[in-house]
């Protein structure tokens, strides 16, 4: 097994390489299996469609106006219900992000229908499940979710990380690709706190993977 690559479909096998190596890359139809172990997915088309009815970000430091979002908080504890909090703005200090840092941002809510969906409701649950496992002496969890989507315009770049390499000051993430549309190339790249390359990440299905 490896954090990179195929096979990564149970939150066991998942929890040894983030264990192992800080990090795990689960391609899409191992992901799938593995929150399918945790709920349903039966309402996955309508959670997919959401993203086309996100908000424009209008914080962005740097005046653009590519990035689409939604935004929501829960709480967990070790077991019972994973619960909605009232909504909140979203806080990060310039430490952790230089661009639009420093401020609380108010972004829209993520609409009911879908946070307390099958979908989203799986995926928290899974999360509960890996993350508990990892930090045992957790009891209660803060968890927040975000709905991004990037676009490319003429005349204006989509950017999927505006703030450059960074680190977003919480424990564990989890980072779901829910769809890609006219997508030409794309990689994503992580780094240790020494900013050394852990390995870039091109799903296997893209055009970038097969040259």
């Amino acid at each position: 097994m490896s954090e990179i690559g195929t096979g990564l479909q149970n939150a066991s096998g998942i929890r040894t390489a983030i264990a192992r190596a800080g990090y795990a890359f689960v391609e899409a139809s191992d992901m799938r299996t593995a929150l399918a172990r945790f709920g349903t997915l039966a309402d996955w088309p309508a959670f997919a469609e959401s993203w086309n009815d996100l908000e424009v970000d209008t914080y962005m430091g740097d005046g653009g106006r590519y990035r689409r979002r939604r935004f929501g908080v829960w709480a967990a504890e070790r077991r019972g219900p994973i619960v909605r909090g009232p909504h909140q703005a979203h806080f990060q200090t310039l430490d952790y992000n230089t661009l639009n840092g420093g401020i609380e941002r108010w972004f829209k809510p993520i609409a009911d229908a879908i946070g307390d969906g099958a979908s989203m409701r799986t995926v928290l649950e899974y999360c509960r499940a890996l993350f508990g496992r990892l930090a045992p002496d957790t009891a209660r969890w803060h968890i927040e979710a975000h709905q991004f989507r990037i676009e490319a315009k003429q005349g204006e770049q989509g950017k999927p990380t505006p703030a450059g390499m960074h680190r977003d000051g919480v424990d564990y993430v989890l980072v779901l690709l829910v769809n890609r549309r006219n997508i030409r190339t794309g990689t994503t790249t992580l780094h240790d706190l020494d900013r050394r390359p852990l390995g870039p990440f091109t799903p296997p299905d893209h055009p970038a993977a097969r040259r």
